[in-house]
């Protein structure tokens, strides 16, 4: 990571010596004064857009005492990346440029709302807090070289590194970070009344009413690296708040004049919903109102806007997946002060190819055996990785069955992501500890769907260049996307692959369930080869579609290929309230859309599930 060089490297300049102007505009605010140690606090809530961060930061710039060199280097970073809805990056970074990157996962979205993030930095060590609770903490020889006075930061910038910061999309212009007040509290051990082990004391609270020129600078410079020119105009003062804005060039400051835009859309693996993707936070009453969405020939049945705000999810009938259809948006505002509607925009939805199961990805690597390829996640894909680097090893592998795997790993990343239908899985993972020889040298955690699944993992301690696998079991998903996360302790995460499995043990479902409903639930797995099992619901209560006199209802299960051919009967008989699941077997069919309905009475439904072969 690149973060900043001394002013004399920063402004580019042409052959004439003129400086050139970057397409886009940031903003620093960064005060005038140094410190050194401390407890440094700031309630701020980061930009959500892709391709941008927002920061709290402290940095030694030089001083004319003792100028500014690379081999000097002194920077404590709180760095929110937009790209992630989930994650915050803590990184001391030392003399040289020396990063020491710690991805904290979070349970809450820090771009939807303020929260408290602070880092207490002494001889010592260096910890950081989210919400006065501490995340994480360096000690070592690295943080005795953080040693320089530092001067306190924020900024807002648009980094040239898509594979840590995302893809940048101008149209998500413009984007906001929101900083309420910065604390400091002096390091003062023994006699303080604050933080760890009441080590500090309050020296100055900024609630950001106004701008201070006393203690505060607004920047105007920029460096290789930052895609953007930082000027005073977009470090703005409104309602109590420092508001940091990256904009273009023409509509600078807190101002909003860009109409939201659909940026892409695709199905579920059932293609019964619909998620579209927009620039910026919605309106919820226009975004949730299915008139405002066309898919030609396809019922739009709802529209709900999603937690992240720019998200909407559709629940649609009526799509062939065989067809390629366009979803127009129109009518939709965004949540600026004086709101801004979309023009009428079309994008063709992307189809889900589903996965079949095992699904088994060579991270880091080609395509081998029966692995998947190593790819990048976006839109258009079934599964992919968000950062890291490829390492390459033509080295053995001790208690490997399948050798081809650990030839390559992918360290320093974050998360990977992989869509399912809502369900419960397995979930194996393999490492291998290829180039440290000795222990505690490569330590980190691992989380999968919000839950802490490995702690502290060395590789090293199960063997030097020998296979290391772990299996999760009964790894609940409901969101369509298995989301497994990296989180550093010391040095960079790796892992060479992942095997996802399928659980016998049953479904999840997106949406409550009343037992005493008629209720027929998504076949799982679904996509499936040859299996797959069907569940459903008889209800308790006697209904003038049961017989008459008792509880129990005539039920029939049948499935039928897409042009409505009976292909089988599962179930033809009088069943008692209650759950029910039946297992159908297609060895003998085709791959392709299927569709089994359920009905007991007047009362039917049905769905469509996908054999791939």
């Amino acid at each position: 990571m690149i973060c900043f060089l001394p002013l004399c490297f920063l402004i580019l300049m042409s052959s004439a010596g003129t400086i050139i102007p970057k397409e886009f505009k940031g903003a620093e605010y960064r005060t005038k004064d140094y410190y050194t140690y401390g407890r440094f606090e700031v309630r701020y809530k980061s930009a959500d857009k892709e391709g941008v961060l927002a920061s709290f930061f402290t940095y030694f710039d030089g001083t004319p005492e003792d100028p500014w060199e690379s081999s000097k280097w002194n920077e404590i970073d709180i760095e929110i990346l937009g790209r992630y809805e989930n994650d915050v990056q803590f990184n001391p970074i030392t003399p040289g440029q020396m990063s020491h990157v710690r991805h904290q996962f979070v349970n809450f979205n820090p771009h939807l709302d303020f929260h408290t993030y602070a880092f207490e930095w002494t001889p010592d060590y260096v910890a950081w807090f989210i919400d006065n609770e501490e995340m994480h903490r360096q000690t070592g020889d690295h943080i005795l070289t953080l040693t320089r006075a530092q001067k306190i930061m924020m900024n807002i910038w648009n980094p040239a590194y898509d594979n840590w910061i995302g893809d940048f999309n101008p149209d998500a212009l413009p984007a906001f970070a929101y900083y309420d007040w910065v604390r400091y509290y002096s390091y003062t051990p023994g006699s303080g009344n604050y933080g760890t082990e009441n080590n500090f004391t309050h020296t100055w609270t900024d609630e950001f009413d106004s701008w201070d020129q006393n203690k505060w600078e607004k920047a105007t410079h920029t460096w290789n690296g930052n895609n953007c020119d930082f000027i005073r105009e977009n470090a703005v003062f409104r309602d109590g708040m420092l508001i940091l804005c990256l904009t273009d060039t023409v509509n600078v400051g807190f101002n909003d004049v860009k109409k939201p835009e659909l940026l892409w859309a695709r199905t579920n693996n059932e293609y019964d919903k619909i998620l579209a993707s927009f620039s910026e936070e919605l309106d919820q009453s226009t975004s949730e109102n299915p008139a405002n969405y066309i898919i030609p020939a396809v019922t739009i049945d709802s529209a709900v806007l999603l937690p992240n705000k720019k998200s909407v999810k559709l629940t649609i009938s009526g799509m062939d997946p065989a067809g390629t259809y366009n979803l127009i948006a129109m009518n939709i505002k965004d949540k600026a002060s004086t709101p801004n509607i979309i023009s009428v925009k079309a994008v063709t939805i992307i189809k889900a190819e589903p996965l079949a199961f095992p699904i088994k990805i060579n991270i880091g690597g080609s395509a081998a055996e029966d692995y998947l390829k190593d790819q990048e996640w976006s839109s258009n894909v079934e599964y992919g990785y968000l950062d890291g680097t490829i390492s390459e090893w033509d080295v053995p592998v001790n208690g490997a069955e399948e050798d081809s795997v650990y030839l390559n790993d992918r360290y320093g990343l974050v998360t990977y992501k992989v869509r399912v239908s809502a369900g419960i899985y397995n979930v194996k993972l393999m490492f291998a500890e290829k180039y440290f020889n000795q222990p505690d040298k490569r330590i980190f955690d691992v989380y999968i769907e919000n839950n802490k699944v490995i702690d502290n993992l060395d590789i090293y301690s199960h063997g030097y260049r020998t296979a290391y696998e772990t299996t999760i079991t009964d790894v609940s998903v409901n969101d369509g996307i298995l989301e497994i996360h990296f989180g550093s302790e010391i040095d960079n995460p790796l892992i060479n692959g992942i095997v996802i499995s399928a659980d016998a043990s049953g479904l999840l479902y997106n949406d409550p369930v009343n037992l005493n409903s008629f209720t027929l639930w998504q076949n799982y797995p679904n996509p499936f080869n040859p299996s797959t099992k069907i569940r459903y619901t008889i209800p308790h209560a006697v209904s003038p579609f049961t017989k008459a006199g008792t509880e129990e209802g005539f039920v029939t299960l049948k499935v039928y290929d897409i042009l409505g051919k009976e292909i089988a009967t599962l179930v033809n008989e009088e069943q008692s309230p209650g759950e029910h699941d039946v297992e159908f077997s297609a060895l003998s069919l085709s791959a392709g859309v299927y569709v089994f309905s359920l009905n007991m009475g007047k009362l039917n439904k049905s769905k469509k599930m996908i054999l791939l072969k």
